[in-house]
């Protein structure tokens, strides 16, 4: 696992992230044992500020796994998603105007084949790859989230460890880690789980019944309201049932813990009208984020090549046009997985002209930045700003366009229009890492040294990687020392400040261990 205070073992560094992620947005019915559990209260006992700071001890160790991935294209569809879906539990009033402000509401894709997602407490969600990768449509995707979502906004999180305030956030933290990691890996949780509280908090992580009902009924309640079709439920439900059959292969983490119960299927098939309950019809823009996911969960060369090569099969010419655009986007990005930039030229051409005849704009979009990671990486910036549309990065921009953009204009050595935009963007978005290190890069082009440094502490601090933020702080100090210009005089005021309060974030950090 991830270094996490010492508390995981070094071999496991790379499980982490699949590790923490076994906590199932589907949830058991408690077996006996759990029913005779004490009643973990209401969520009072945790205010909101301690849950968000446990979930953020949590997420720092999640950030430094290598399976942790940032991919702006599937964040953003995500994220289109998930923001809706926040939007309609406060218009419900499901979220209180606490938990709007302190809570993160943030998304964490994690590089996983396995089809599983999970909730954190302090408002963070995670989402497997392999989940994006097997769902239908981007309603089923929805229901997974409105799930999740409920069980942040009605506080089940802060019901089961309430129990535990004595404890300190630290240890609560590891033994949640470690009961997420028991189901995939019973030696992996014993590293993890310390002292004899953990062993209730284990048992105590599966969600009651009635937090799952709840989370059934209010997550489905979410749906219309931002704009998805409820029947997504009643087609997610029927996946996990027929899932639920097969034998156990480990794809479907959470249907060995948490298995589904009649009674859940049966009021889900009921809430969604009778004249309603045909499958959601899926978008091209799912289809081909689908894809993406497939290919970024590092299946292994042979899968690449497997991909690479379906669309030169002679049945690949019958096939409907969504599947075609899935299975050219795949292929385009195996290209580029396996360093065939030729091959995955002609597959991205291919399908440029399919998804324009589709008159479809956000599939348009998606092969737009598709096209503009292909021709950075062919080391041709002038071509993938051509795609993106962009001169500059003046006027609201996704983040995708905004990332790739920003790699493109220092590429061709105009890195005085990335850093005032950017510079705006991390005000906006201080926790946006990679945005950091882009001003980083910007800024060190234009020979600006001490701001460049500066950048690279706030992308560390974005991450609550406090000490190597701090190492960066430090390191700029020394080069302010070294420098006598009144810009490098102001830029040095800052560093010292930031540094200070970074410096009382870290002892934070150590106080609680």
């Amino acid at each position: 696992m991830t270094a996490f205070t010492g508390l995981a073992a070094p071999a496991l560094r790379k499980s982490l992230l699949i590790l923490a992620l076994s906590a199932p947005l589907w949830h058991i019915a408690p077996t006996h044992a759990q029913l005779a559990l004490p009643n973990m209260g209401d969520g009072a006992e945790i205010t909101s500020s301690e849950e968000r700071r446990l979930g953020d001890r949590i997420i720092r160790s999640l950030y430094r796994d290598p399976d942790y991935i940032d991919d702006p294209q599937l964040q953003a569809y995500v994220m289109s998603i998930w923001q809706p879906l926040v939007q309609a539990a406060k218009a419900r009033g499901d979220m209180s105007p606490e938990l709007e402000e302190r809570f993160a509401w943030q998304i964490l894709l994690g590089r996983d084949k396995s089809i599983n997602a999970f909730a954190l407490p302090g408002g963070y969600l995670g989402v497997h790859l392999g989940l994006i990768g097997a769902v239908s449509s981007s309603d089923e995707l929805a229901t997974v989230m409105a799930h999740e979502l409920t069980h942040v906004t009605q506080r089940h999180i802060a019901r089961m460890i309430g129990e535990e305030k004595k404890s300190t956030p630290l240890l609560v933290a590891g033994m949640i880690l470690g009961a997420l990691a028991a189901s995939k890996s019973p030696d992996a949780a014993n590293a993890l789980i310390l002292g004899g509280q953990a062993a209730a908090i284990q048992n105590q992580l599966s969600f009651s019944r009635s937090m799952e009902r709840e989370a059934d009924r209010i997550g489905y309640s979410l749906l219309a309201p931002a704009g998805f079709a409820p029947q997504g439920a009643v087609s997610m439900f029927a996946k996990l049932q027929h899932a639920s059959r097969l034998n156990d292969n480990g794809s479907w983490p959470y249907l060995r813990s948490h298995p589904l119960t009649t009674e859940r299927m049966a009021d889900m098939q009921t809430r969604v009208p009778h004249d309603q309950t045909q499958p959601p019809q899926p978008t091209m823009e799912h289809t081909m984020m689908a894809a993406r996911a497939r290919v970024l969960s590092r299946p292994g060369p042979d899968r690449l090549r497997q991909w690479a090569a379906q669309p030169r099969l002679p049945e690949f010419a019958q096939l409907p046009a969504l599947e075609q655009a899935s299975q050219l986007y795949a292929a385009t990005l195996s290209y580029m997985e396996l360093k065939n930039l030729a091959d995955a030229r002609q597959s991205w051409g291919q399908l440029q002209a399919l998804v324009q005849t589709q008159g479809d704009a956000p599939a348009q979009q998606q092969v737009r930045w598709l096209g503009a990671e292909l021709e950075l990486a062919a080391q041709q910036p002038q071509a993938a700003l051509r795609l993106l549309g962009l001169s500059d990065l003046q006027g609201k921009i996704p983040r995708p366009a905004m990332i790739l953009g920003s790699q493109a204009l220092i590429a061709a050595g105009q890195p005085n229009k990335v850093s005032d935009r950017l510079q705006t963007w991390v005000i906006e978005q201080p926790n946006d890492a990679w945005a950091w290190r882009l001003l980083a890069q910007a800024w060190q082009a234009q020979g600006l040294g001490l701001r460049a440094i500066r950048a690279e502490a706030e992308a560390h601090a974005a991450h609550y990687d406090y000490a190597a933020a701090i190492d960066r702080f430090r390191a700029a100090q020394d080069l302010a020392r070294r420098s006598h210009t009144q810009a490098d005089y102001i830029e040095a005021s800052i560093i010292d400040t930031r540094l200070r309060a970074v410096d009382s974030l870290l002892r934070e950090q150590a106080r609680e261990k």
